[in-house]
């Protein structure tokens, strides 16, 4: 029944405008602000046609877990854009990050994995599988 749906994602953060400006313009994705008032949201586009909603919450509480994964061909060059746009990269106890905050992975899913947050807290990360 919904297999030819085109599903889409989204979450809340507690700050429209900052969030436009973390998702436009420090990670440099495409982002449309529709309706107004109470019912401002953005439309961040992702690659492939996908996009999520990001809506405004007064009693926003952060994302615990990863919400958007961004698959990346070179995470050493990913996390060095992220540093270099001011992003710090989260550590989190029970995992081996490196010097650079990155966790390497085994086999059989994604070989590299770093996380961050955006402004409201929301956990992200880029994910470069082999």
């Amino acid at each position: 029944m919904l297999g030819q749906s085109h599903a889409y994602s989204g979450f809340s953060v507690d700050d429209l405008d900052v969030a436009r400006r973390f998702y436009g313009e420090t990670l440099g994705l495409q982002v449309e602000e529709t309706g107004q008032g109470e019912m401002r949201m953005l439309t961040v586009k992702l690659g492939g046609g996908a996009h999520v909603f990001v809506y405004p919450k007064d009693t926003h509480t952060p994302a615990t877990f990863t919400i958007l994964n961004f698959p990346v061909d070179d995470i050493e060059a990913a996390v060095a854009e992220l540093d270099r746009r001011g992003v710090t990269l989260e550590r989190y106890s029970g995992f081996d990050h490196d010097e650079k905050g990155i966790v390497r992975v085994g086999q059989g899913g994604p070989t590299a994995i770093a996380w961050f947050t955006d402004p409201a807290g929301n956990v992200l990360s880029v994910v470069q599988e082999d």
